[in-house]
């Protein structure tokens, strides 16, 4: 199918860019679900370590330059805006400016490789109140494909996998255990998913399988799971990163690398609760840690961001490696639940 659009947003989490920033940000975040201030400090502890500096919006200025090089080196003639959810820019400041340059229609590339009800379907809803807060004339927004299975995605994260193998001893290599690691989720939002459920975790196991498969194939890997959030009593995805890795030792694993293959840049869920905790948590197991890189800007994940366009621009044909074929175009609500009552 070919589409007309006049615009590009690259649509976001955010985070905070200074010390002042952090307790708000995270109460946008969390607005609506009655945390309080006291739980939400443990949080920004993470963030002060930092400088009260998030990666994220460092790393999103990068991939927005890298785009707009990209798209121009290679004549695709199409202005690119970037928008948050939860930080300046905000989406609704975005869309308001784009309606002032005249942007009538817009494709949304939404820095998240999966289908769930946060990496997903929120984001629509985000961009269905930022439409309600400017008001009529907004651009129309319409999101992009998934992209968990676009070699765009997955040879970045082999390549860092190699890399990651590389810096090990090289008498150890061999046997060190390959550890995929993904934001954890409500168990219930998992399997309510998409049709047969568990489609979120379901995309994550074969994007490691893609990679594990190219990187290692001889070695053993696990998918588990980081940076838990919400109430003890709601059972949610596991286990936790630093639990498996006590599990591994117990069987005699003495080397691990981690590839946070649910993640596209390196922001400051990776490097605390990989880089800090988890790398913490091996050096007192006495493991060989090594951590592989994420997509961030590599020439090929830009570029994926210009096939994911000229798909419906153009007509061209979708990529997409494995058994799954080429993810859907947008989540739905019939495929990403959200966890009622949280």
């Amino acid at each position: 199918m070919t589409e007309s659009y006049d615009a590009l947003l690259l649509l976001s989490f955010g985070g905070p860019e200074g010390p002042d920033d952090v307790m708000p940000f995270l109460r946008n975040v969390v607005r609506g679900r009655g945390v309080p201030d006291e739980r939400l400090a443990t949080v920004a502890e993470h963030y002060h370590h930092f400088g009260g500096v998030s990666p994220i919006n460092g790393q999103n200025r990068e991939l927005l330059a890298a785009i707009r090089a990209d798209f121009a080196a290679n004549g695709l003639e199409l202005p690119v805006y970037w928008g948050n959810r939860n930080w300046n820019p905000y989406l609704a400041d975005t869309l308001r400016q784009m309606r002032e340059d005249g942007i009538r229609r817009t494709l949304v590339f939404v820095t998240s490789a999966y289908c769930s009800y946060s990496s997903c379907q929120q984001y629509k809803e985000d961009l269905a109140k930022a439409h309600a807060e400017i008001g009529p004339g907004g651009p129309e927004t319409v999101v992009l494909r998934r992209f968990f299975n676009h070699p765009g995605f997955i040879e970045p994260h082999v390549d860092a996998v190699r890399g990651a193998y590389a810096s090990l001893l090289p008498a150890r290599r061999a046997k060190a255990r390959l550890v995929f690691t993904a934001h954890s989720i409500p168990s219930r939002m998992d399997a309510q998913a998409g049709p047969g459920g568990h489609l979120y975790s379901r995309q994550l196991r074969e994007a490691a399988r893609l990679v594990a498969e190219e990187a290692a194939p001889n070695a053993q890997w696990d998918l588990v799971w980081q940076s838990r959030s919400g109430p003890p009593h709601v059972p949610w995805l596991e286990p936790d990163v630093n639990d498996h890795l006590q599990a591994i030792v117990a069987d005699g694993v003495t080397d691990v690398v981690i590839s946070p293959i649910g993640f596209v840049s390196d922001h400051l869920e990776v490097l605390w609760d990989l880089d800090n905790e988890a790398k913490d948590t091996a050096y007192k197991l006495g493991l060989g840690f090594a951590r592989a890189a994420t997509p961030g800007v590599d020439r090929r994940f830009v570029e994926m961001v210009r096939e994911l366009v000229l798909e419906r621009t153009s007509g061209s044909e979708p990529r997409a490696l494995g058994t799954f074929g080429a993810g859907p175009d947008a989540c739905t609500e019939s495929c990403t639940v959200a966890l009622l009552g949280r």
